[in-house]
């Protein structure tokens, strides 16, 4: 059964179109991970303020692998501190709000590249969550 990996992004009142950017400039970034499975970036609406980004994966163990790739890395290079550091979230977007393992300034965006080097986009989100799921029940429309 597949894993379901949902970052809860929190994004500050007119900072979502420049998320919405950030992860449209990385198309392609984690589609060819080994166990990738698929990808949605959920904007709120209704009362909601949280982006949500849901990724699927064959396994934990897929999941932990793409965390610990260099492709996820490079594809988190604006992160505070590690780019796996914490409960990193699911698959490559910049600007995401990765939990930020207990550091100032934590998740995506936070300015630098680990390792001190040249300065990254200025912070997009404000904090965020992941959540895990494994699939119990799956249902597709006909065709779809």
């Amino acid at each position: 059964m597949s894993v379901v990996k949902i970052n809860a992004i929190e994004v500050p009142e007119g900072a979502g179109p420049e998320l919405e950017q950030r992860f449209a400039a990385r198309a392609g970034a984690v589609e060819t991970a080994p166990g990738f499975e698929a990808f949605q970036l959920l904007r709120p609406t209704e009362g909601e303020t949280r982006y949500f980004v849901m990724t699927w994966w064959e396994s934990e163990e897929a999941f932990q692998a793409w965390l610990g790739s260099a492709d996820f890395a490079r594809g988190h290079a604006s992160a505070g501190g590690s780019a796996a550091a914490g409960a990193a979230g699911p698959g490559g977007h910049p600007g995401g709000g990765h939990p930020g393992g207990g550091e100032a300034g934590g998740g995506h965006g936070s300015g630098g590249h680990p390792g001190g080097g040249e300065a990254g986009p200025a912070p997009v989100a404000t904090g965020s969550s992941l959540l895990s799921f494994e699939v119990v029940e799956s249902i597709t429309a006909p065709g779809a």
